[in-house]
């Protein structure tokens, strides 16, 4: 950070990429009062009415792909397919829910609840927050924020986007995008770090933020004293566990994508792993000789490598720190270990002989580490599994699916991939969210995933015609009361209490 600017820099290089203004409490301010004011226009569009401007975005990030996949790398460092994924996510989601706002959104008739409420038609509405606001970090650019946006879009808010002071580019070059299609100004992008941020807070009628723990209890307590509701998708330590019956072949290239996909800095990343005894030195030969194929390095559009640098020196230092400590207790680094080369790149590392005394195995690392653990069997396994703070996602590898769903049944996670690794996150027909100090409240869900942005009004209206007044209205009577508390007992207590007491 540079006077008045953000001075963002490629993390592989440490060159200079990009600048970007402050935006301090009054541009916050005004950025809020301007999108305020266009939302009822937007809202008031209807779901087939926002289609068309989000349909046309996904058309103009389709024919800006190079120049977006060009941005996230730029700040990011990160390979060129992984870039390129992020693209093809925002691609997914716009389409998605564009297409799916009028059904998810439409006005729900719920069945009365009795009988005697059968003169009664009910009705639950969702009207729209007027502003949303989307806090995100900077392992995804483009995607984080486009996971939240486009759905609070859809639903009909305005949304004001602040991005990692890290990653400030790329959000910047989606605004320009929804500007150029000619949509209406229901969209804006504020730069800056904890001030910018508290300023948003301060602004916005809901807040969705994703990143640290220790930051997302700050933003749960500013919102909780300003009445503002929230959701937090915090950190995790996912684990993954390898039963003996499992396809080893599959388990070992899985476990190796999810653990070091985007070198290991993904919300779901794979940090620990249990392996169950009879099948553990086969599994870590087989994990160990494909970490062993990987390519690191400063990829461009060559999509040369697999994996790249960290995202800065801060995210370097901690992923450093906990390979060291582990090493120092007694662990073994089969592959990587320690930094190489300049800038942030730190090799994808093989641990062994660790155990939960461990800082690689209790906290957050978000790198390219995978400490590996011989368990005696599956209960171990599931033990150790949930003894952490953290209960975002994790995975089961097995040969047996319904084996798969008991064990999934019982871990303390908010989502479990069987056989799988990270897919859960390219599924927003299911919820995402985290158990425990991994965060509160979901993303995505289906109709959940718009309705989250909207606040529910219930109608209740008679569907008879009505009469002067009701049974129970003043004055009382006492033989119209009678009558209905016999009705009522008989619709809703069991057995002989229905007719009186006993």
């Amino acid at each position: 950070m540079s006077g008045d600017a953000l001075e963002v820099r490629n993390p592989a290089s440490g060159a200079v990429v990009g600048t970007v203004a402050i935006s301090s409490a009054d541009d916050v301010i005004a950025k809020a009062q301007a999108l305020r004011a266009a939302q009822p226009a937007w809202e008031a569009l209807g779901p087939s009415g926002r289609k068309k401007w989000l349909l046309r975005l996904q058309d103009w990030v389709v024919d800006h792909a190079d120049e977006l996949a060009d941005a996230i790398q730029s700040e990011s460092a990160k390979t060129r397919i992984d870039a390129r994924v992020e693209v093809l996510f925002t691609v997914d989601q716009l389409g998605y829910w564009a297409r799916n706002a009028s059904k998810f959104l439409a006005d729900q008739h719920p069945a009365p609840h009795s009988p005697l409420m059968r003169v009664k038609r009910l009705t639950t509405v969702y009207k729209p927050y007027q502003l949303v606001g989307v806090i995100t970090p900077w392992n995804f650019p483009l995607a984080m924020g486009v996971a939240d946006m486009v759905p609070a879009l859809a639903a009909g808010a305005a949304v004001l986007h602040k991005p990692s002071e890290v990653t400030p580019l790329t959000p910047l070059v989606l605004e320009r995008g929804w500007a150029e299609i000619g949509a209406p100004p229901v969209f804006a992008v504020v730069s800056g770090s904890a001030e910018t941020g508290a300023a948003l807070i301060d602004n916005t009628d809901y807040v969705q933020f994703t990143g640290s723990s220790p930051t997302g209890r700050k933003i749960g307590v500013a919102c909780a004293e300003r009445m503002t509701p929230y959701s937090l998708e915090l950190g995790g330590k996912d684990p993954a566990i390898v039963l003996a019956d499992a396809d080893l072949d599959r388990a070992a290239y899985g476990i190796a994508y999810g653990a070091l996909v985007n070198t290991g800095q993904l919300c779901i990343s794979i940090e620990r792993v249990y392996v169950e005894a009879p099948v553990y030195d086969k599994f870590v030969a087989k994990l160990v000789a494909h970490v062993g194929e990987l390519r690191q390095g400063h990829d461009d559009r060559s999509n040369s490598f697999d994996l790249g640098p960290l995202a800065n020196q801060a995210q370097l230092a901690i992923v450093t720190r906990h390979v060291e400590e582990a090493l120092a207790a007694g662990a073994t680094a089969l592959t990587g270990g320690k930094p190489s080369g300049t800038g942030t790149f730190f090799p994808p590392t093989v641990l062994i002989d660790v155990d939960h005394t461990m800082s690689c195995i209790t906290e957050e690392t978000f790198g390219p580490t995978i400490p590996v653990m011989k368990v005696a069997d599956e209960a171990e396994a599931i033990r150790l599994a949930n003894d952490s703070i953290f209960g975002l996602s994790a995975s089961v590898w097995t040969g047996s699916r319904s084996r798969g769903r008991r064990i999934a049944a019982q871990l303390t996670v908010g989502a479990v991939n069987i056989n799988d690794s990270v897919i859960n996150l390219f599924n927003p027909t299911v919820p995402h969210g985290g158990w425990g100090k991994s965060g509160t409240g979901y993303r995505w869900g289906g109709a959940n995933g718009l309705r989250k942005y909207c606040r529910q009004q219930a109608i209740t209206e008679p569907s008879l015609p009505t009469q002067m007044k009701e049974m129970l209205w003043f004055p009382y009577s006492p033989k119209k009361f009678a009558f209905m508390e016999w009705a009522m007992r008989a619709v809703s207590a069991r057995g002989r209490r229905r007719f009186g007491p006993r």
